[in-house]
């Protein structure tokens, strides 16, 4: 059995004396869409910051294409074939559009590819076309995040880290967001790890789930059966065993009990 693209094994990573992350371990198939759940403060993106190098874990192995890269410096994770695109977008508010997109390709010499790989993006997003030399300040939140998706994916990622993707955006946006996200997965082959807060969207797009509460993986299976699960069904998709939608808060009840 091939090994998988990455592999993170029982890493802990601190903020300070706080303990984020706690003996979490995760594998992501070549080809694939993973998905981690998890309440606000679970430690769900410190795991993608984690494995993109801009926080170190203080115990456990992060292990891509077989190689560890925990400790690694960002930029040269990102040489490796990682690109992040973290919560809350985070452009470059004064570059325009066109300047953001190919700062996403700045560790590339390939010029004709970039090009290619650039109207590749516009094709994905129209919109960034439409305002290629603007700044992108002057833009929505959808459209920022489109930019945001963009912009990583003009280094030609193997693996594609995304951390809520729908954040802050109506639900029409967020079906045109992953709407792409399968098309990139689909049509360029390439691998994503999604921490997402819209469970039901997530895992009706991913290959695999995991599901994280205090910093610790608590239940993990195919999406497909994570979907019938009636704890994930009550917290995370809000409906009780007879279907309505349930009102108990996460804090009431542990998964893991």
């Amino acid at each position: 059995m091939a090994e998988p693209l990455l592999k993170v094994s029982n890493i802990e990573t601190h903020y300070g004396p706080i303990m984020a992350i706690r003996g979490v371990s995760l594998s992501v198939e070549q080809g694939s869409i993973v998905t981690v759940l998890g309440a606000n403060g679970a430690g769900k993106s410190t795991i993608l910051k984690t494995i993109s190098g801009v926080m170190d874990p203080q115990k456990g192995s992060v292990i891509l294409n077989g190689r560890e890269i925990q400790r690694t410096e960002p930029d040269r994770i990102v040489r490796m074939g990682i690109s992040h695109v973290p919560e809350g977008r985070e452009v470059f508010p004064y570059l325009s559009v066109q300047d953001n997109l190919q700062m996403g390709a700045f560790t590339r010499t390939d010029r004709e590819k970039v090009d290619a790989d650039l109207a590749r993006v516009i094709g994905y997003f129209p919109a960034l076309g439409r305002r290629r030399n603007q700044e992108a300040a002057q833009l929505s939140g959808g459209e920022q995040q489109m930019l945001a998706i963009g912009r990583a994916l003009m280094s030609r990622p193997q693996l594609l880290l995304l951390d809520e993707p729908s954040l802050g955006l109506s639900p029409i946006l967020v079906n045109e967001i992953f709407t792409i996200i399968k098309r990139v997965n689909k049509e360029e082959g390439t691998t994503i790890l999604l921490v997402e807060q819209n469970a039901s969207m997530a895992l009706n797009t991913a290959d695999f789930g995991y599901v994280l509460e205090s910093g610790r993986v608590v239940m993990e299976d195919s999406c497909s059966r994570l979907l019938q699960k009636d704890d994930v069904k009550e917290f995370y998709l809000g409906q009780k065993d007879d279907g309505v939608r349930g009102q108990r808060r996460w804090k009431k009840k542990k998964l893991w009990r």
